[in-house]
């Protein structure tokens, strides 16, 4: 089938390198003719995916309307924060019968939207059905390199999800399926808050323990705050849930466990956003997840303290003395 990708940043890349392994007649939108050209030319991502070629059944175009034509799959790919400018563009372009998935990871600042919400707000209702989102343990480069990797299709509707699934399921890649759109979003968008969490640990020294106790509760976190919305718990313990949060807070690939790091090494989230020269969406998702969890009543201590070290420079000893300080409790609760 034919499939457009939109955004070519290293998931973006990663996403459509496999639908190109697997078959797929793949186009994939840059944000500007450079980036395009640059691709076309050396035939890979040098920018985002150094090293890992292009299959020759992948062309990079920065024009919305070429890349759409025809498109039986639409993969959204752009930072979360941009999900709303980019897809209102594309709207127009999209066909008919296509079905739209998303595989960016966030909620959006302002109106706590998760993406498959605000793809709702923006494409035609038609296609509101059909709209899926991508979560599980993926970094984009050992995608790329076609690394063995197991990940979950989230739709309302069957056909959707599997002819999303089809798409890309193959090889070292495997598809699996589900109808918890909404514990699949949370999931893949709240493990990156955690993420940094767990690199602060690291970037102090404060052992596997910590680390362990971090990625425990913050799983407890997140399904507390996904359960409030409407979410099956058992996905939380599954590819999008417990699968994404081992990953992002252990894996070297991280930039999420990378922005803790810093942090935990002293240095300004300025300068480790600028070391880091991607974008990390747990920076922006740790202000939407504490609003959103105000707003649903739910108690989240560690995006609490993330907030405070990244936002109002609060020293990482004080955040880690706060979160260990608090009035003990019965573990379910």
């Amino acid at each position: 089938m034919r499939c457009a990708v939109i955004g070519a940043g290293s998931w973006g890349s990663a996403l459509a390198i496999q639908l190109a392994r697997s078959g797929d007649e793949v186009w994939m939108w840059a944000r500007n003719e450079e980036a395009a050209a640059d691709i076309e030319t050396h035939r890979e991502n040098r920018r985002y995916l150094p090293g890992i070629p292009m299959p020759k059944d992948l062309v990079c175009s920065s024009d919305l309307q070429t890349v759409l034509k025809d498109a039986q799959v639409v993969l959204s790919v752009v930072p979360s924060q941009v999900l709303r400018h980019v897809m209102s563009e594309a709207a127009p372009f999209i066909e008919q019968d296509a079905v739209v998935c998303c595989a960016s990871k966030g909620i959006e600042n302002g109106s706590l939207m998760t993406m498959h919400e605000v793809l709702v707000d923006v494409l035609p209702t038609h296609l509101h059905a059909r709209l899926c989102a991508l979560a599980g343990p993926s970094f984009a480069r050992e995608v790329a390199e076609d690394s063995p990797t197991a990940v979950v299709v989230a739709g309302h509707d069957d056909a959707a999800t599997h002819r999303v699934a089809e798409a890309l399921h193959g090889g070292n890649f495997r598809v699996y399926h589900t109808d918890d759109v909404i514990g699949s979003e949370l999931g893949g968008s709240l493990k990156n808050v955690i993420a940094i969490a767990c690199g602060v640990a690291d970037g102090i020294g404060a052992g596997l323990n910590a680390r362990a106790a971090l990625i425990t509760r913050g799983l407890a976190e997140i399904s507390r705050l996904a359960v409030a919305r409407g979410a099956n718990p058992l996905t939380l313990a599954g590819l999008a849930g417990m699968g994404d949060l081992v990953l992002t807070c252990t894996g070297d690939l991280s930039r999420n466990r990378r922005v803790g790091l810093g942090l935990g090494e002293g240095k300004t989230l300025a300068q480790i956003l600028e070391e880091l020269g991607q974008v990390a969406e747990g920076v922006k998702t740790t202000k939407s997840a504490l609003n959103l969890g105000r707003h649903a009543g739910v108690e989240m201590p560690i995006t609490q303290q993330v907030y405070s070290m990244l936002y109002d420079a609060k020293p990482v000893p004080e955040a880690l003395r706060d979160l260990l300080g608090r009035e003990r409790k019965a573990e379910r609760d």
